[in-house]
C-alpha cells in the first residue's frame, strides 16, 4: 500500500504543507467533549500526518485528533499526497506523529533514509498484509500462478492504486515472478480502484485489484485474496506509531499512551465500516459514533 518515493518528486516539503494542509480544529465536527478518553490533560501543540487512502490510518488518526483535543492538546490534522514527503516532515520535525507506519517491509526503505530521525512508539496492529483480490464469484481464479492464463478474463488489467506505494512496488516484483505477461497493472489512486472495484461487484464482472488488510472493502464486499506461493508480497507486518525524534521527552505522556495504543482486527474492521459505510465517509462524525459505543480507554489500557 504504502511505499516508496515518487519517482522523480521534486515537490518542496513547505509547498506540499501548504497545499494538503487539513485544520481539524472547530469547524462542523461533532462533539465528543462528553467522552472520557482516559488521557491525563495536557498542553501544546501536535501535528498528525495521515495520507489520504490509506483508510486505516485516517480512522486511527483521527481517534487520536478527538482524544488529544479532549485533553486539552491543540492538534492540527496534516494531508500529504506522497509517503515520502510525509516521512521527510517527520524527521524534521514538522509532523509529530504518523499513526500508519507498515514494518519491516513496506516501508523499510524510509527507514533506511530516517530511522535514525524517528521514535518507533509502539505497534497497534499487528496483522497487515499486502494483497491481489478478486471478488469471490470468481472461481476460474485462486491464485496469482493463475493470473496470465485468464488474462482476458479481466480485459487485460490489474486495478492498482497509487503507482508510488509500496503495494504498487510489490506487484509490479510480482509481475514477473508468477509471468505475468498479458495483464498491464492499470495505476491510478486508491479512490479510483474502489470506484471500480464497486462497479465491477454491482455488476457481476470479473475484476482483479491491488488491496492490503486490513480494509473495509473486506467488510463490505465478499472478496478473495489470490494465493501468493512465492511470498512476493510480503510476510505479514505490523502498523506502527511513528513520531519525531525528542517527541516523547516534549510529551511523555501522550508518548506513552501512544505506546500502548491497540487495535484488534475486528475492531478497526468495524470502525472503518462505521466510518466509510454507516457514515458515508463523514470521518469525524464516524469516529465520534464508534466512540459512543467503543471504551478509549481500553484501546490504550
Amino acid at each position: 500500500m504504502k511505499g516508496a518515493w515518487a519517482t522523480g518528486a521534486a515537490v518542496a516539503l513547505t509547498a506540499t504543507l501548504t497545499a494538503c494542509s487539513v485544520e481539524s480544529e472547530g469547524g462542523d465536527a461533532p462533539d465528543s467533549s462528553d467522552i472520557d478518553f482516559g488521557l491525563p490533560e495536557g498542553e501544546g501543540e501536535i501535528v498528525l500526518g495521515v495520507i489520504p487512502g490509506w483508510d486505516e490510518g485516517i480512522v486511527a488518526t483521527e481517534l487520536w485528533h478527538q482524544a488529544l483535543t479532549s485533553a486539552g492538546y491543540t492538534v492540527t490534522t496534516q494531508e500529504f499526497a506522497e509517503a515520502g514527503l510525509l516521512f521527510e516532515g517527520l524527521a524534521n520535525g514538522d509532523v509529530d506523529v504518523f499513526l500508519d507506519g507498515w514494518l519491516p517491509i513496506t516501508h523499510a526503505t524510509y527507514m533506511e533514509e530516517y530511522g535514525d530521525q524517528l521514535e518507533q512508539l509502539g505497534e497497534w496492529n499487528s496483522n497487515a498484509a499486502l494483497t491481489v483480490a478478486v471478488p469471490a464469484y470468481v472461481d476460474q481464479v485462486n491464485s496469482l500462478t493463475e493470473l496470465n492464463d485468464n488474462a482476458e478474463l479481466f480485459g487485460g488489467e490489474i486495478i492498482g492504486i497509487e503507482p508510488s506505494a509500496g503495494l504498487t512496488e510489490a506487484v509490479q516484483g510480482a509481475i514477473p515472478t508468477y509471468g505475468i505477461t498479458d495483464l498491464e497493472l492499470k495505476t491510478s489512486s486508491t479512490a479510483s480502484m474502489l470506484s471500480e472495484l464497486d462497479s465491477a461487484i454491482a455488476a457481476e464482472e470479473p475484476i482483479v485489484v491491488t488491496l492490503w488488510q486490513p480494509h473495509w472493502a473486506y467488510a463490505k464486499y465478499d472478496l478473495k485474496n489470490l494465493e501468493d506461493p512465492e511470498g512476493s508480497l510480503g510476510d505479514v507486518e505490523t502498523i506502527n506509531t511513528l513520531a519525531h525524534l525528542g517527541f516523547s521527552e516534549e510529551f511523555a505522556d501522550v508518548s506513552e499512551a501512544l505506546a500502548k495504543f491497540k487495535l484488534s482486527d475486528d475492531q478497526l474492521a468495524d470502525l472503518e465500516n462505521t466510518v466509510f459505510t454507516d457514515h458515508e465517509g463523514d470521518v469525524p462524525a464516524g469516529v465520534t459514533a464508534w466512540l459512543g459505543e467503543n471504551d478509549f480507554s481500553e484501546l490504550i489500557a
